[in-house]
């Protein structure tokens, strides 16, 4: 449930998640969604790994790229 939520809301929202908990969290509280707070929390927990393990794959792509072209 906590995936599916997560990704329902990276899709709805793709550009207001961060890659830190806090914001995440505040941002959740902001557009009213009608969970537990623990769930909340674990929703912008996950959605926070997402964020972070997108943001590892954009660099080492950029990488991979500027390695390339170097060789």
């Amino acid at each position: 449930m906590v995936k599916r939520i997560s990704l329902e809301l990276l899709d709805m929202y793709p550009y207001s998640f961060q890659p830190e908990f806090e914001p995440n969290k505040q941002f959740l509280k902001e557009i009213g969604l009608d969970v537990s707070k623990k769930l909340r929390n674990w929703i912008a927990g996950y959605i926070t790994t997402v964020v972070k393990s997108d943001l590892l794959a954009e660099a080492q792509e950029a990488a991979e790229e500027a390695l390339e072209e170097i060789q």
